[in-house]
């Protein structure tokens, strides 16, 4: 009778066709594998199921930005305001708890609520991927109207926002970025001396850097990101894609001993950018579905979508920005190098890369459990990120939980307890909120269940990612039919990225100083 309560209320709440769908991908494997066999259906439904993912929205370009509630030419070609997806609206007198109250439901208790699949890695990932296209403003006082994004995934966590960035960052030989080598493994340069940034780095930044002691400031690496250093698992990452760039120059290198360095460079770059983009897909984005389609990256795929009515310029919308907080991800110890360690001491953690080794600390990372995403699990230092978000979401007018599930063609809920059958939450949310209809858009967003056990998001977040996430990548002009060939990439850069489809993949090639094999994967191992 539970089981019957349950199965009824998810429909009701996804409505009849979504729940469907879900159901469809997410059951008979044997028909899946059967399908998934035959390479020209493959391709097809490949396609098909990535259009009519991003088409769950109206396409861009947004009729607004965050400049103003009005269109005008400036709104629709300034970017350094954020997109939107809905229209201001003006909330209740009372209707809402204070962003203070409200933060509190997402605070977790003394004990973590795990995931069912994902691994820290997964955490680590996804935080250092979306950093590169997600940038709020960087200015002081802040506007969250305003960002300081590109708009692409162009690794800018690696190269710099700016093209002073990139040839602060560059050797200008061979078409290598600047590196040392400690303990056998290459790492970037130190950014500072003596507590001072050096000359030759003065385009690059690093955020609270006034806040940092001169001893913290001389473990700091040079690198693309002002949030390079922020934490163990985004520097872990910078790095082996530091290596990953100079291990394709080399062998462009050799392989093309005629060019000179700028050709070496922008080719590795290149084959980087989309290396990146393939792990998006096939193995970030098919870690975060459950189904048992499993999406892939290929020619075939972007000449199919590319006159697709979503195949528009990259503009990251403020909802983007706001689904991807996903602190509650992270333990409050992490797994280092056999210890575990507060949350708090992997800040700053560069020199625990050198210390314990690339390999280790991604196995590491890779055999540790994530938190759930959702509700009273987020680690406590966290707590000033979720009362920023609300705060920011309510100053730019962003509509209510409910608007926004009608207009990713979701019913919409009638009462607290169809956001969540668990009474913990459904009973915190009917004790902050007047009604369902004032439900914070943020807030709602994480109190959702997941559509199924295994599942790791709930299934608003899950479409407005899906939306976002696959239009983000697959609009991005490396690969563009006309530019995605090996005049682009050289034959080599093709077969480089063709073969890649994992991390482990990249790690395994770049750990020249501990080079027995590692588990590294976002899925706990046994599960994908």
């Amino acid at each position: 009778m539970a089981h019957g309560r349950a199965t009824a209320r998810t429909i009701a709440t996804d409505g009849v066709a979504n729940r469907l769908r879900f159901l469809a991908l997410t059951n008979g494997r044997p028909f899946w594998d059967l399908v998934q066999s035959i390479q020209p259906v493959r391709c097809r439904l490949n396609a098909m199921l990535i259009d009519h993912a991003i088409r769950e929205m109206p396409p861009r370009p947004e009729p607004l930005s965050t400049m103003a509630d009005y269109t005008s030419w400036a709104s629709l070609t300034d970017r350094t305001y954020s997109g939107r997806h809905m229209p201001p609206v003006a909330a209740a007198e009372g209707a809402r708890p204070t962003p203070e109250r409200a933060a509190d439901l997402f605070t977790r208790g003394e004990t973590m609520i795990a995931c069912p699949r994902s691994t820290v890695l997964f955490a680590y990932f996804a935080q250092w991927f979306t950093d590169g296209f997600l940038r709020g403003d960087t200015h002081i006082p802040r506007d969250p109207r305003k960002n300081s994004s590109n708009h692409q995934i162009d690794l800018n966590q690696l190269y710099g926002l700016r093209e002073e960035a990139t040839a602060a960052l560059r050797t200008f030989d061979g078409g290598l970025l600047k590196s040392q080598y400690i303990n056998g493994g290459e790492f970037p340069p130190y950014l500072c001396e003596n507590g001072k940034i050096k000359p030759e780095f003065a385009p690059l930044s690093v955020i609270r850097f006034a806040e940092l002691t001169d001893a913290q400031r001389d473990t700091l690496f040079a690198t693309g990101s002002d949030r390079g250093n922020i934490q163990l698992g985004f520097t872990m990452l910078t790095v082996l894609f530091l290596r990953e760039h100079n291990r394709v120059a080399r062998l462009l290198g050799q392989l093309c001993p005629r060019w000179d360095d700028e050709r070496l460079f922008q080719t590795a770059r290149n084959i980087l950018i989309v290396l990146l983009i393939k792990l998006v897909v096939e193995e970030y984005i098919n870690h975060i579905t459950p189904y048992h389609f499993r999406f892939t990256l290929d020619s075939r795929l972007t000449t199919m979508l590319a006159r697709a009515p979503w195949h528009r310029e990259n503009w990251a919308s403020v909802e983007f920005n706001l689904v991807y907080r996903w602190h509650s991800l992270i333990p409050s110890r992490l797994s280092v190098g056999g210890s575990e360690l507060p949350m708090a001491q992997t800040l700053l953690g560069g020199a625990l890369i050198a210390e314990h080794g690339l390999g280790r600390l991604f196995e590491d990372a890779s055999r540790q459990r994530a938190g759930r995403i959702g509700l009273f699990n987020t680690d406590p230092v966290l707590r000033e990120v979720d009362v920023a978000s609300i705060t920011d979401s309510r100053t730019l007018g962003l509509a209510p939980y409910n608007s926004y599930r009608e207009h990713c063609r979701f019913p919409r809920v009638r009462g607290f307890e169809h956001v969540s059958g668990d009474e913990r939450v459904s009973g915190a949310l009917r004790e902050l909120y007047r009604s369902v209809d004032d439900l914070d858009l943020y807030v709602g967003l994480f109190a959702e269940e997941p559509g199924a056990p295994d599942a790791i998001l709930p299934p608003l977040l899950t479409k407005i990612i899906a939306i976002d996430a696959f239009s983000q990548a697959l609009t991005n002009p490396l690969l563009a039919p006309r530019v995605s060939n090996a005049a682009t990439f050289t034959p080599h850069g093709m077969r480089i990225i063709a073969s890649t489809r994992t991390l482990s993949d990249v790690l395994h090639r770049n750990i020249p100083e501990d080079p027995g094999p590692r588990f590294v994967s976002m899925a706990r191992k046994g599960l994908r």
